[in-house]
């Protein structure tokens, strides 16, 4: 793998201080099972350089402003988020960019701050939850937004919540749920028309869609059966989202998620700082080994250019760290190799 940062990572998370005090004060102390992370710009920028990261397209995870059951209070939450996020790529050019919180399931204030935020801020997208409060992506009543992302050609980032339902004891909610969550929305998205009659509208699907590679003829089939359309129209539009390797590059997944997207269709995601930087070296290392160099250079980059044009065209930031940094993330990167080669199946 070559020494300078090229990946772009579309699945980075950021917890600003004053919303991890929002979330604290509401009694909310995890995200899908998972207790709150901490967050830093330093941190965020450490991990990119042991990943080899050039750029993170950033957005904040569930809840979001979900939390929130004044519409007037999520929409100033997401404007507040926003500018956080605005700030953060300005202050490192060439290192961040953001996808846009919006205050969903409020889709007439959501569309309003889709404006603000890729019209005046210079958001690289919005990012949408599968579900705010039960409601999910594709449902009535969410045309004013769809209409405004149709019109900007905007990218839109689909990451899962918890499920409108108590958690399964002993089940945390991001290790199946969320990808539950995802299939739900992406389903609905096909069933009910929205990705046709809003063609110009990208959809990318976190943790490499959830369980849609695998289960999409099953879902073809069911949908096709329901409307009376074609399966293969039904498996096209399923084909059409884009997915991200965040949690999802394994040996076991790969080759599926190869199988079933289009080519191009597949970006390079870490889930950085819900996922641990050894979860993110896993994963990242089950594209490096198992792909090949021209697909995983379109994983690492290239795709995600096409997607966000001005990536393509800015020069990759190369970071200054000191010697015994370099060193340190030198040896994790050998050691966490090894590591992925030792657990492999059938390795021993």
């Amino acid at each position: 793998m070559p020494s300078a940062p090229r990946r772009i990572d579309v699945h980075q998370h950021v917890v600003p201080p004053f919303y991890r005090d929002l979330l604290t004060k509401a009694g909310i102390a995890e995200a899908g099972g998972r207790a709150l992370p901490d967050w830093s710009p330093e941190g965020a920028l450490e991990l990119m350089d042991l990943l080899r990261t050039a750029t993170a397209i950033v957005s904040v995870s569930t809840p979001g402003t979900g939390f929130l059951s004044d519409p007037g209070e999520a929409a100033g939450l997401a404007r507040r988020l926003n500018d956080f996020s605005a700030s953060l790529a300005a202050e490192h050019p060439g290192r961040f960019g953001y996808f846009a919180t919006l205050p969903m399931p409020d889709a007439d204030a959501s569309a309003a701050e889709a404006q603000r935020a890729l019209d005046g801020l210079g958001a690289d997208g919005v990012t949408l939850l599968a579900n705010s409060q039960g409601a999910y992506l594709g449902a009535d009543g969410q045309d004013p937004l769809w209409r405004s992302l149709n019109e900007r050609s905007a990218v839109v980032f689909v990451h899962p919540a918890d499920l409108p339902a108590p958690a399964v004891e002993n089940i945390p909610p991001f290790a199946a749920d969320f990808l539950l969550d995802t299939t739900r929305a992406a389903y609905l998205l096909v069933r009910n028309g929205i990705v046709r009659r809003y063609p110009d509208i990208r959809f990318v699907l976190s943790h490499a869609g959830g369980f849609v590679p695998y289960s999409s003829h099953r879902m073809a089939v069911a949908i096709a059966g329901d409307t009376g359309r074609s399966p293969l129209d039904v498996l096209d539009d399923f084909r059409g989202f884009y997915f991200d390797t965040a949690l999802s590059s394994s040996p076991a997944a790969l080759p599926t998620l190869l199988a079933f997207a289009r080519p191009g269709h597949i970006l390079f995601g870490s889930d950085w700082p819900f996922a641990p930087a050894s979860a993110g070296q896993y994963f990242a290392n089950g594209l490096d080994t198992g792909v090949d160099p021209g697909v995983l250079a379109a994983v690492n980059r290239t795709s995600a250019e096409a997607l966000f044009p001005r990536l393509a065209s800015a020069p990759t930031p190369v970071p200054s760290r000191p010697t015994p940094i370099r060193l340190r993330q030198a040896a994790q990167r050998t050691a966490a190799r090894l590591l992925f080669n030792l657990i492999q199946p059938g390795t021993r």
